[in-house]
């Protein structure tokens, strides 16, 4: 059986404070990033959505706040870590976007997710 792991308070309140470097698989080779967890103060808020718009807009509103979440807390780890491996707001906007996802899941643990739910 494995042994759980029991985050202290502490401990989970450092990791807004700490740069956390990590790295994907992009066409063979490395890209490594940065990142901060953010405080609630520190999220990116969604405008009120209307129940009334289409799906498809709905679902480009949560994909945009998405974004901006993922690039703002790059943005907190370049600010806090100006030597790591940094990737500007003008680079994200520029770079494959098989490569924004695959930075974006790491970062937001879907990578993680998927695994176990595809686990024996």
């Amino acid at each position: 059986m494995e042994e759980k792991k029991i985050w202290s308070m502490d401990d989970l309140v450092a990791l807004t404070d700490e740069v956390q470097i990590d790295e994907v698989i992009f066409r063979g080779g490395v890209v490594e990033f940065q990142y901060c967890e953010l405080t609630e103060k520190e999220e990116p808020k969604l405008p009120a959505v209307n129940d009334s718009l289409p799906e498809d807009e709905k679902m480009g509103m949560y994909q945009e706040l998405g974004s901006k979440r993922v690039m703002k807390m790059i943005s907190k780890a370049n600010e806090k870590n100006p030597d790591g491996p940094i990737i500007s707001e003008e680079q994200w906007a520029h770079i494959p976007t098989t490569l924004r996802y695959s930075i974006s899941n790491k970062i937001l643990g879907a990578e993680e997710l998927a695994q176990a739910n595809f686990q024996n």
